[in-house]
């Protein structure tokens, strides 16, 4: 299964972006998205090092919480069967 990861942009230079998400900052092609307007503070979806779609920060949080969800799921599931 693949999970695209959303960051926040703090900075970007020409076409790749400091990304952070969670206190971990990843340097982020923004290649793919080179026609929308983007600028530190927005949130983008992240996938194997590209920046693939523009999100709003609601949409972010809501993706950070479901995978919280699933990592807690998991954690409780291994622990059952440790």
């Amino acid at each position: 299964m693949c999970l695209g990861i959303p960051m926040r942009i703090v900075e970007i230079d020409r076409f790749n972006a400091r990304c952070e998400a969670k206190g971990v900052e990843r340097t982020v092609s923004l290649f793919l998205l080179q026609d929308e307007p983007l600028e530190p503070g927005d949130h983008v979806m992240v996938h194997v090092g590209y920046a693939i779609q523009k999100m709003s920060e609601a949409d972010a949080r809501t993706a950070w919480d479901l995978y919280d969800e699933m990592l807690l799921v998991e954690g409780r599931r291994m622990k059952d069967e440790g």
